[in-house]
């Protein structure tokens, strides 16, 4: 099965873009969605360790290529955008 280790992947990549800049920019949150979706389908791992990626971003941190990020994980899992 190869989408059960994926959102480990995904946490590594989160801790590695917080680690680099204090925040994630728009490519690594958009890195960490298509390793979310490489394999078609998103498990709950995937969703979840979405939802807590998504939750410690801060409001002042998203611009608008970040937003469209954001919608696209609320497309594609719905309920964890930012306002």
């Amino acid at each position: 099965m190869s989408g059960s280790r994926d959102h480990l992947e995904m946490i590594a990549k989160s801790i590695e873009g917080f680690l680099s800049g204090g925040s994630l920019n728009a490519a690594e949150l958009g890195e960490i969605i298509d390793i979310a979706e490489r394999d078609g389908q998103v498990d709950q791992n995937e969703i979840r360790v979405l939802r807590s990626i998504v939750a410690k971003i801060k409001p002042e941190e998203v611009d608008a290529e970040l937003r469209e990020q954001l919608a696209r994980i609320s497309r594609r899992i719905g309920g964890v955008g930012k306002d």
